[in-house]
């Protein structure tokens, strides 16, 4: 796959194996750099982990939510959600009630204790100012195109 020199498009973006190089050198460092996300001072004596990012994201932007909603957006099972939302409720990170509109569903929100509230928001609060930094140059259209092209490459790495 030896490729003596990059090749750029005429409108100034990349061939595609030249996409694909930049790529393969980029996602490790990203992966690397998610990996060394630190769980806050403040949320130190709880068990967090980045595996936690995406619900308690899902939870900040988008406010309380069913336990089969989480499960839907995580693309996991709701017996996984569960097991997380059971986990970090007993560790007082996050609150469950029932749904008052449906008493057999159970609506999960952050915890009101303000002190473990904004640690879970700073913690989310750098990987989200470097993604609005990433976007703000971008057209909508072209931000829909990336996270497009993100998510078949996650399914495509997975094997799905």
């Amino acid at each position: 796959m030896a490729h003596a020199e990059s090749e750029h498009e005429p409108d100034g973006g990349l061939t595609a194996p030249d996409a694909v190089r930049a790529m393969l050198l980029l996602m490790p460092r990203v992966a690397a750099r998610v990996k060394r996300i630190a769980v806050p001072d403040a949320l130190a004596g709880f068990q967090l982990a980045p595996r936690h990012l995406s619900l308690l994201s899902y939870l900040v932007y988008d406010g309380p939510m069913p336990v089969g909603t989480l499960a839907a957006r995580l693309e996991v099972a709701p017996t996984t959600v569960s097991l997380m939302v059971g986990d970090l409720t007993r560790q007082g990170v996050l609150e469950r009630r029932p749904d008052p509109e449906d008493r057999r569903r159970t609506i999960v929100s952050l915890t009101s204790d303000p002190a473990t509230r904004t640690a879970v928001e700073h913690w989310l609060a750098n990987g989200a100012a470097a993604w609005q930094a990433a976007f703000a140059p971008l057209t909508p259209t072209e931000r829909a195109v990336f996270v497009r092209t993100m998510t078949a490459y996650e399914q495509g790495a997975s094997g799905a």
